[in-house]
């Protein structure tokens, strides 16, 4: 029940926000909901006037549909089963004229709106606005009047249009409006109402706070049977049953709930769902409102999959899918390039962090919540971690400074490559693993795999390590910029695994691991071939092409390389000095016994990529005059080529 509890805090520390609308990135509205209230996508808006005459009536654009609506227990978790909502619903609910454009319906879904509808008007607590839609309503005119305005369209035959096609566009023109926001059938379109009032600032009944009120405090009069409440400890009004609608608003699936009480009879373990456990009306209202807003405010989902992460006091927290860029946004400093040491990046990464650590309660707990749905009807919290915000801002910052390497991938605003140090997002480690065309659900269950590594301090599963490191020892099958990107999120996965070596971007010439020589070695046959190459060619060199046969059978695979490169050794003469030497250096490393076919291991790939990135940056080529004009060029950008 924890979590419950710490959703609870969370809408009781965040009550100011209640019914207060916000946009997303994609100008979308959500808002924190009032008790008793859910969130529904609406299609048509309809306005009145304070004698509940009707006015007007508009489609409503896809980005302003969001409305929060009165509901009941029942409504609220409705399936297939006719139950209205209290004010805004389906045309099939709220129309009188219904079954005059639509035919014949199940149950009797308007009698049941007006008789619950008309409940709230007469008691104690009706609402002047809500009137006045009964009012209209009453005359059973809606669908009429929507016609009228060219809201809703009828065929030949006088029925509503189930769906536009291209031959009623050809006889009609234009494709309406209602056809544009509505995927099934004008029959399903969802209304809402706003009321025209001389001297009422606020005429939308879903955005006034008055109205809102008024519906809790009615539907409490009906809340009389309590029992003990599990997250609060008190005897309070229970939730038979609890919210749906968690991800977005067409998401059928519970969190809670309990439907066995014909058949298995909860396994003859209970009576009743009640005896299992108990929550309280207003924790479930609340805990499940506030789960709503929070994923619509800063979560991420993936093919259905919701990663969320917040805090009780402050609820922004630092992204732990995110990479180390991403901790700089607010930093006025650039984030560190490619001559910076691992104490420098480690210090820039603690600065990032430190804001974190005494914004709000210092402390206060951070939630990691991880929710799926296997079934339409069950969502499961698949991942659940309660920190304290010290220990979670701790553990990040040991993230990001273990599994870190050398980036370019990243964009700045003018389109140009930005260098930083640090960890990879795990979205970018799901593309470099399994490659850019990597559907969703394998990227999902791959950031399920590392939340633990980075929350909770495990090792990297070792076939996501492998998957990169073999698709960046294959840079034929990749496109230049791709594998430029594999390569470096495979050396910071690497580096991980391998960190209590210690390995930096920067070369290691006192290593003597077999790997990390082999693969210094490949880069300096690489370089050399390319400087022999010149500016213009772009051809793969015999160290890109071989990459993936040298990391199994390195041994053979050098001598073939070697040879090859020896025309290109030829052709710079004495230019190519400094890079036989330094073969001769690093090769005079590497002990004879070692000198044999088994496969290499990733540290290779932190070889090539050091030893590379040394000769790009190092200034004795300067001094001994072979920079060519790509060399300087890649000096000053920081680029490799």
């Amino acid at each position: 029940m924890s979590w419950l509890a710490n959703l609870y805090k969370t809408y009781e520390k965040h009550t100011r926000d209640v019914g207060q609308f916000e946009k997303k990135k994609n100008n979308r509205e959500y808002a924190l909901i009032p008790v008793s209230h859910t969130t529904q996508s609406a299609h048509i808006e309809v306005n009145l006037d304070g004698e509940g005459n009707y006015l007007s009536a508009k489609v409503i654009d896809k980005n302003e549909g969001s409305t929060i609506i009165p509901c009941t227990e029942a409504s609220a978790s409705r399936t297939s089963a006719p139950v209205p909502y209290p004010l805004f619903d389906k045309l099939v609910y709220v129309a009188g004229d219904f079954v005059q454009y639509c035919g014949e319906v199940k149950g009797t879904p308007h009698t049941d709106y007006m008789k619950q509808l008309r409940s709230w008007c007469e008691s104690p607590y009706g609402h002047s606005k809500v009137k006045c839609v009964h009012e209209y309503l009453a005359k059973g005119t809606l669908i009429t009047d929507l016609i009228r305005d060219k809201v809703l369209w009828i065929d030949s035959q006088g029925k509503l249009i189930e769906k536009w096609t291209a031959a009623l566009e050809a006889e009609r023109g234009e494709k309406p409006d209602i056809f544009k926001v509505i995927v099934s059938d004008q029959s399903a379109a969802f209304i809402r109402f706003a009321v025209q009032v001389p001297g009422e600032v606020e005429s939308r009944l879903w955005r006034d706070p008055s109205v809102q009120q008024s519906f809790i405090q009615f539907y409490e009069m009906s809340l009389v049977e309590k029992d003990l409440c599990y997250v609060s400890g008190e005897l309070l009004p229970y939730a038979d049953k609890h919210t749906s609608r968690i991800r977005n608003s067409a998401d059928k699936s519970k969190l809670i709930s309990a439907n066995d009480s014909d058949g298995f009879t909860y396994r003859g373990r209970f009576r009743s769902s009640r005896d299992a456990a108990t929550v309280s009306y207003e924790v479930s209202q609340k805990a499940h409102n506030a789960l709503k807003w929070l994923i619509e405010r800063q979560g991420i989902t993936v093919d259905g999959r919701v990663f969320l992460v917040w805090g009780i006091e402050s609820l922004d927290m630092s992204d732990p899918l995110g990479d180390t860029f991403s901790l700089y946004q607010d930093e006025d400093e650039e984030p560190t390039g490619g001559d910076s040491t691992h104490k420098e990046f480690a210090n820039q990464v603690r600065r990032a962090i430190g804001g974190y650590r005494y914004d709000g309660d210092y402390a206060s707990n951070v939630i990691i919540m991880v929710l799926d749905a296997a079934t339409p009807g069950r969502l499961a919290m698949v991942y659940y971690r309660d920190l304290n915000k010290e220990m979670f801002l701790d553990r990040l910052q040991a993230w990001h400074e273990t599994c870190y390497w050398q980036h370019r991938y990243r964009k700045s605003a003018d389109n140009k490559n930005i260098t930083f140090i640090g960890a990879p997002a795990t979205r970018d480690i799901a593309f470099a693993a399994y490659g850019p065309r990597a559907n969703d659900k394998i990227v999902k269950g791959l950031i399920e795999r590392m939340l633990p590594c980075i929350i909770d301090g495990r090792k990297i599963p070792l076939d996501i390590v492998r998957c990169a490191v073999n698709r960046a020892s294959n840079p034929v099958g990749l496109d230049e910029w791709e594998w430029e990107k594999t390569l470096s999120i495979a050396c910071a996965l690497v580096n991980k695994t391998f960190e209590r070596e210690g390995f930096e971007v920067a070369l290691n010439t006192e290593n003597k691991d077999r790997s990390y020589l082999f693969g210094r070695m490949l880069a300096i046959a690489d370089v050399l071939e390319r400087r022999a190459l010149g500016r213009e060619e772009k051809r793969a060199t015999n160290a890109v092409r071989y990459m993936n046969a040298f990391a199994q059978r390195p041994s053979r695979t050098w001598m073939i390389i070697q040879s090859n490169i020896q025309p290109y050794q030829a052709r710079m003469g004495t230019d190519a000095g400094y890079y036989n030497r330094l073969l001769d250096e690093v090769g005079a490393q590497l002990e004879a016994e070692n000198f044999t076919d088994k496969p290499l291991s990733g540290l290779y790939l932190l070889g090539f990529y050091s030893q590379r990135n040394d000769l790009y940056t190092s200034k004795k080529d300067k001094e001994i005059g072979t920079d060519t004009e790509q060399d300087q060029e890649n000096n000053e950008q920081g680029e490799i080529v």
